[in-house]
């Protein structure tokens, strides 16, 4: 049995910003040398195929979150960003996450994300009213709106405070690109969002709704305290689901949006078969995602003839996983009506225990948009060049400049599905 160290394998430039323009080739370059393994400078090594990926994450009970260590390598102790960035869900011990998820995981289900889908039509239908009529825009600003709308209107939050939460969020989604320089606004913006956060929570305990509707936020606290769950890890979860659920939407719409424009067939269909932008979901999720996650081995794990020593920094860039030739042979074809084994499925939201407790809001969310954006943004055709962001962290695009033809607003009862 080898060594992970001692394995000769391909070193990913992952932090060379032509990495975040076109990863793709570096991918094919690493798959020539090892068939699931590449290194990261001092990092750690990169997990670049589908199949190891999904044996991994299937043995969590090994493997370790690695964000208090992160923390210290980035020099960030005893900051706001630092200290949530250790203190989230995510990062919990196992028996504090299993807690703390079991607690809130029996309402984030399919049947309570389908409960929010007129709320999601009547959000997108607003921002579009705005946005449409324009014929030129930066679809990635458009889409940095969508989901922080949404989560407003979960929450039952003012939609004012949007365009100050939406620039904290930006440059919070960087901060695992390890660009040192950022942390200052970085830290900035994580006092922001939890006093934010820490003043709806107060606010509603002091008058909670009197209209019989229980939202996301009554929801959270009512479960909390029957749970009894801290203040604090209400408002950290509370804020992880701003800052996760703002960047991955936004950046799988945009995404989504840059590969439809190569697609006008499966675009035009998007905007009269509502049950065929699911699958157009489905297949986008596939062929892109923004997220690179990492763990540590939390003891020597033997895997497919390797050793990987106890400590090792692994890290499994989900957004490449989807195009992994071993398995799609056509992983470069982007087919809504693909046939997906079980076993074959996409794993954008992670796999195991740490597996995306918002997927089905996500899921329904980008549904509900691309349905109307289909209806109102006609004939959309690229006005410019895409600008990228690192591909460490949260990779995506960074600026996506269109021209369309502005479509009519339909009615929001001609929008529920038959």
């Amino acid at each position: 049995m080898q060594n992970i160290n001692d394995i000769d394998m391909y070193h990913m430039p992952m932090s060379d910003p032509a990495m975040g323009t076109d990863p793709w080739p570096y991918f094919e370059k690493a798959r020539e040398q090892h068939p699931w393994l590449a290194k990261w400078d001092e990092y750690g090594y990169v997990i670049h195929q589908y199949g190891a990926m999904r044996e991994l994450f299937m043995q969590d009970d090994k493997l370790r979150p690695p964000y208090a260590d992160v923390v210290v390598e980035l020099g960030q102790e005893n900051t706001p960003w630092g200290r949530f960035t250790e203190e989230q869900m995510i990062a919990l011990p196992a028996d504090q996450h299993r807690l703390l998820r079991n607690t809130f995981a029996a309402k984030f289900t399919p049947r309570f994300a389908n409960q929010l889908r007129p709320m999601m039509r009547e959000t997108i239908s607003r921002l579009l009213d705005d946005w449409a009529p324009k014929g030129r825009i930066d679809f990635e600003e458009f889409a940095s709106h969508f989901p922080i709308s949404v989560m407003f209107s979960l929450v039952g939050a003012p939609h004012e405070a949007i365009k100050d939460m939406v620039d904290d969020l930006e440059v919070i989604g960087l901060a695992h690109s390890y660009q040192l320089d950022l942390f200052p606004r970085i830290q900035e913006g994580m006092v922001r969002i939890e006093k934010y956060v820490e003043d709806l929570i107060d606010e509603r305990r002091r008058n909670p709704r009197t209209d019989g509707v229980e939202d996301l936020l009554e929801l959270l606290i009512r479960t909390g305290d029957e749970g009894n769950i801290s203040h604090q890890q209400l408002q950290d979860l509370i804020s992880f689901f701003f800052i996760a659920g703002y960047d991955t939407s936004k950046n799988v719409l945009t995404y989504t949006m840059y590969t439809l424009l190569d697609h006008p067939e499966i675009y035009e269909r998007c905007a009269e078969d509502y049950e065929y932008c699911k699958r157009v979901i489905e297949e986008a999720l596939r062929w892109f995602n923004p997220g690179t996650v990492a763990r540590y081995a939390d003891t020597d794990i033997e895997f497919r003839g390797v050793l990987i020593p106890k400590d090792t920094m692994l890290f499994f860039p989900l957004s490449i996983s989807g195009r992994d030739p071993v398995t799609y042979p056509d992983a470069q074809t982007f087919d809504p009506d693909r046939r997906i084994e079980p076993e074959r499925r996409h794993i954008a939201f992670a796999l195991g225990k740490h597996m995306c407790l918002g997927q089905y809001i996500a899921r329904a969310q980008l549904q509900e948009a691309i349905h109307q954006i289909a209806q109102r943004v006609r004939n959309p055709r690229l006005a410019g060049e895409p600008g990228w962001r690192p591909f460490p962290g949260t990779w995506g695009i960074r600026g996506l400049p269109i021209a369309f033809e502005p479509g009519e607003a339909r009615a929001l009862e001609e929008l529920e599905p038959a």
